[in-house]
């Protein structure tokens, strides 16, 4: 029997496995009209094989009064799925073939097959019984030799045809089984970097940029269309952004002021760099401890931060006491309230890109001598205040003392003011290289008022040796300098 596709999904050809109901003829070939046989698009069905003689009589003296037929039944042709892409479904609608009805007048018919036939009569195709006894008295005929009558012949384009010619000239549908589920192995999850991949991060990075140009070019097309205003223009007539000092400020720069500045600088690079390193690692490479308590142990890069805290304390305390000395301290401390309103002045010129004139070595503006009195007499004392309640110094047996002043607020502060310097560092430079790069880096490094390189020359070489520490602050180079003052252990 011809099988088709499976009715489930990775199911058995649809029938089963058997033989092809036969439908048994006594009479001639010839003299048995064959219709033709139905066709499903470009696609002929078949004709039906011719049936197979009982054992003892030829299909050569047949008679028509002896012809067995099968009778159509009324159950409905079960349907499958198309032959094409798009067709109807397959095979096509009609009703499924009846059992064998043998005629009793017969001569040729086994006596099995005509008792079943007369007995039963034409309504017995239909009966269950039928169908199934029917099967049992032609057992014994299937087994018997028989001669096959000659099939009808096949039409040249039918499937039968067609496949013994070649590939289906169709698409074939059946059901390609397991390997149809199998799906590629997925892609690799990209590597990330915090809560983004590397791509993420450069097109938050591009967004931000833009969007932070487009906001300050507001704000700068903003603050211009305010200083064109009549009532600002007079603001500015009368408060042009600074003050005139004292009688007896000093003018220009010494020298140690150049060293003072330096020193400042390679300390609190390193400072804020042993800072982070303490606030984010989590397994220190090497500790330390003290000679005078060998129990008390922190990690290295905490020593180091320490130390260089205890050095910037020093030049600190230093350079304050020369500020007094020297007079030096008229040009960061305010000396009248006149130095808020230009302030003010200073600030919006500076955010409307006209900024005011730099004379740093005779006098600062307003807004450069508020930062610099900050710096030096309120971010500095706190961060050494919150630094010092942080470290090992700090004697942790006060009880009232801890109470008053307790560590997480120490915590809560000194990393802000960090923060504080950072910033106060990246505006400080960005401004020196943008009003005036080679007289501003005269005025600190030089100590004179002019416009050449050498203030320059003194600058670069000063960064060479502050990225030479940067690189130089690591256990290998700092465990022989820890040890003379303690002892360095792994663990």
């Amino acid at each position: 029997m011809r099988r088709g596709l499976p009715r489930t999904p990775g199911g058995e050809p649809w029938p089963p496995a058997g033989a092809a109901p036969i439908a048994a003829a006594t009479t001639n070939a010839a003299e048995v009209p064959v219709a033709a046989p139905p066709s499903v698009g470009d696609v002929t069905v078949p004709a039906p094989v011719a049936a197979v003689a009982p054992t003892g009589h030829t299909a050569a003296s047949p008679s028509p009064a002896t012809t067995r037929a099968a009778a159509a039944s009324d159950v409905p042709l079960r349907r499958g799925l198309p032959r094409v892409a798009g067709g109807d479904p397959w095979p096509p609608a009609g009703f499924a073939p009846g059992a064998p009805v043998a005629a009793a007048s017969d001569p040729t018919a086994t006596p099995e097959i005509a008792a079943v036939a007369s007995s039963a009569g034409p309504a017995a195709v239909d009966s269950p019984e039928i169908a199934h006894t029917a099967p049992a008295a032609l057992a014994p005929l299937a087994l018997a030799p028989a001669a096959v009558a000659p099939e009808a012949p096949t039409a040249p384009d039918s499937i039968a045809a067609r496949v013994a010619a070649g590939p289906l000239p169709f698409t074939p549908t059946v059901f390609p089984g397991r390997y149809a589920f199998e799906r590629p192995a997925p892609k690799p999850e990209p590597r990330r970097i915090g809560p983004f991949t590397a791509g993420q991060w450069v097109g938050a990075a591009i967004v931000t940029v833009v969007g932070l140009l487009f906001a300050g070019a507001m704000v700068v097309f903003a603050v211009r269309w305010l200083l064109s205003l009549d009532a600002l223009r007079d603001w500015v007539a009368t408060y042009p952004g600074e003050y005139h000092l004292p009688v007896g400020a000093p003018v220009g720069f010494p020298a140690w002021v150049g060293w003072q500045h330096f020193f400042n600088v390679f300390l609190m690079v390193l400072i804020i760099r042993s800072g982070l390193q303490v606030r984010h690692q989590k397994k220190p490479p090497a500790f330390w401890s003290p000679r005078w308590n060998p129990k008390r142990k922190i990690s290295i890069a905490l020593w180091l931060h320490q130390s260089l805290d205890i050095l910037w304390l020093v030049n600190g305390l230093v350079f304050v006491v020369l500020l007094f000395v020297t007079g030096q301290w008229l040009r960061i401390v305010p000396t009248s309230w006149e130095v808020f309103p230009n302030a003010v002045t200073a600030v919006l010129k500076y955010i409307s890109l006209d900024w005011p004139t730099e004379d740093g070595w005779v006098n600062y503006n307003s807004i450069q001598q508020l930062t610099y009195f900050a710096t030096v007499f309120l971010a500095a004392p706190l961060a050494a205040i919150t630094g010092v309640r942080m470290s090992g110094i700090w004697p942790k047996n006060a009880t009232r003392l801890n109470k008053s002043y307790p560590v997480e607020w120490a915590r809560k502060v000194h990393f802000p003011v960090m923060i504080y310097f950072v910033l106060f560092i990246v505006v400080h430079v960005t401004l020196v290289f943008a009003t005036g790069a080679l007289r501003n880096l005269n005025h600190m490094y030089a100590g004179g008022d002019e416009v050449n390189w050498v203030g320059f020359s003194i600058f670069a070489v000063s960064m060479l040796v502050i990225v030479g520490a940067w690189v130089a602050a690591r256990p290998l180079v700092l465990a022989p300098i820890a040890k003379l003052f303690g002892s360095v252990s792994s663990r």
